[in-house]
């Protein structure tokens, strides 16, 4: 074989390709990434969409991001900073109320006081219930699954990774069952009275979520949102200075200190494979390059369909690819606004510019908004989720003047009347600044311009296959040792030498590093004494 070898080739510069360049060269292992865009960062990446905006144009905010990850890359070092978001979220009200969620538990208690009395007191137990389970989930990100089939290996593993539930309270442990079983309304239900409460907590379950939050499992969405932490506060979230690329241009800099070639403008055309072992790949433009391990940073499947021959798969698991669900049901938008919008519930300048500001005041509008996708393809009233970064960062907009990112729900990921979303997309787009319009007047007419990325558009341009920002559904069955497909959920692909980072594997989507942190870890642990033992029981 000629072209060039190395210990690994990463195939996907997004954050988590990074994440495992950077432990694995770090070790002394010559690694290279190849990135198909020009820049690398994946869908964490910032850019300038109209003369003088700049903005974060596919993730949009900071929670997941793992700390050992910020500490071992020193990213704060490398001029990574990320500002705390004063409230979490304000949710405007049809009567024209509104609600603020965050900002210390006395002072949501006063806002939920404004529609219920009785929620007001139940939150500190909520918050409690949810932190218990959080913490579980915490302890779990860096750690890899058990991967079924390694014999004696994953009873161990699976032995340690129960001992979090198993000193869990049985009150507790059912709590646990709720969350990961139960819908959003079902769970949510159990605690709050007020619809505006419950649209509170209930938005994060539709977050990248292609689903209703009466869809059962869609409780466990919500408890995924809320196990991050911004500068050691649990729970929290914020803005990262510069925009999400200011979060992989560090990261680019600590792999390039510890030796990772980085190569952009490098699109994968097909995994090379020898027998049963993954050997390298082979780039669009015909160049081959060889690695000990090939890793992937792109979804399951991205990868299974697109870069591996049909022949080098076993039928059974490319039967079980097929059936691995991805379509978050997002469309993601960046606006450049004259000035901020005005709300009818709470016009002036404030606070509010500064949160997650959520135009979902119940749960039934939610339901709707997912019904509406699944008859229509888009919502009539679509799930927007506005933040106004510029609000606390200067650098992205001229004086005077804002970017906003608007993260969109419900739109399917193929519209069912047969039209491409290359001829939807204005149309969506018009919807969603109108829904805008209707709870801010006057909004529309301060839109300077706009950056559109439909369902379609972020799987061209990231390679999001089906445009699910979350690379898989993080639904029950698609879970830690499922995620993607049991037997292959510890970050190692069907064939020897082929290993996952990405979102696609355990514990899912966001910007946390933990898949990449994890599968450099299993990469290093193979070969060693421990895990031919433990594959040999």
């Amino acid at each position: 074989m000629t072209g060039k070898r190395y210990d690994a080739v990463i195939i996907g510069g997004g954050h988590n390709g990074l994440v495992c360049a950077f432990y694995l060269a770090r070790t002394g292992k010559s690694v290279r990434v190849l990135e198909r865009r020009h820049i690398v960062g994946g869908a964490a990446v910032t850019e300038e969409f109209h003369p003088g905006f700049r903005n974060s144009v596919a993730s949009y905010t900071v929670s997941l991001l793992q700390p050992k990850v910020i500490r071992d890359m020193k990213l704060a070092e490398r001029g990574l900073r990320i500002v705390e978001r004063p409230i979490s979220n304000f949710l405007p009200q049809d009567d024209g109320r509104y609600l603020k969620l965050g900002g210390g538990l006395e002072r949501t208690q006063a806002e939920f006081r404004k529609f219920s009395a009785r929620d007001a007191e139940t939150l500190p137990a909520y918050y409690e219930t949810l932190d218990v389970v959080a913490d579980v989930l915490r302890d779990l990100a860096l750690k890899s699954p058990p991967n079924i089939g390694d014999g004696i290996g994953t009873l161990i593993a699976a032995a340690k990774q129960g001992r979090g539930l198993s000193k869990l309270s049985l009150a507790q442990q059912r709590d646990v069952l709720d969350l990961f079983t139960k819908s959003a309304r079902t769970f949510l239900d159990s605690w709050f009275e007020s619809e505006a409460v419950k649209a509170a907590f209930g938005f994060d379950a539709v977050v990248g979520n292609f689903a209703s939050p009466d869809t059962p499992g869609s409780a466990y969405v919500l408890l995924h949102h809320v196990f991050g932490e911004v500068n050691g506060k649990k729970g929290a979230w914020g803005h990262a200075i510069g925009g999400m690329g200011a979060i992989t241009t560090a990261m680019r800099a600590a792999c390039e200190e510890a030796g990772v070639e980085i190569t952009t403008d490098a699109a994968v055309d097909q995994v090379l494979v020898d027998g049963d072992r993954a050997v390298g790949v082979r780039l669009e433009g015909g160049a081959e390059l060889f690695g000990k391990a090939i890793v992937s940073n792109v979804g399951p499947r991205l990868l299974y369909d697109r870069l591996i021959a049909e022949g080098d798969l076993a039928p059974e698991f490319r039967r079980r690819v097929k059936g691995f669900k991805v379509g978050s049901g997002t469309f993601r938008m960046n606006v450049a606004l004259s000035e901020l919008p005005r709300f009818t519930s709470l016009p002036e300048p404030g606070e509010h510019h500064q949160s997650g500001i959520i135009i979902a005041p119940t749960l039934d509008y939610m339901d709707r908004a997912y019904t509406d996708a699944k008859q229509t393809g888009m919502s009539k009233a679509p799930i927007v989720e506005m933040l106004i970064p510029s609000t606390v960062d200067d650098s992205l907009a001229p004086p005077g003047q804002h970017v906003a990112s608007l993260f969109c729900q419900q739109f399917a990921p193929v519209l069912p009347d047969g039209r491409s979303w290359d001829d939807a997309r204005e149309e969506g787009a018009d919807l969603i600044v109108d829904t805008v319009e209707k709870w801010a007047p006057g909004f529309k007419a301060s839109v300077i311009a706009r950056q559109i990325h439909s369902p379609l558009d972020l799987e061209r341009k990231f390679g999001l296959a089906g445009g699910d920002i979350m690379h898989g559904n993080m639904s029950l069955d698609q879970l830690w040792s499922a995620r993607p497909i049991l037997g292959n959920g510890a970050y190692r692909g069907p064939l020897k030498g082929l290993y996952m980072c990405g979102a696609g594997t355990h514990p899912g989507g966001g910007v946390t590093g933990a898949p990449g942190h994890n599968a450099a870890r299993e990469i290093l642990a193979d070969g060693g004494l421990w895990r031919r033992i433990t594959r040999a029981a």
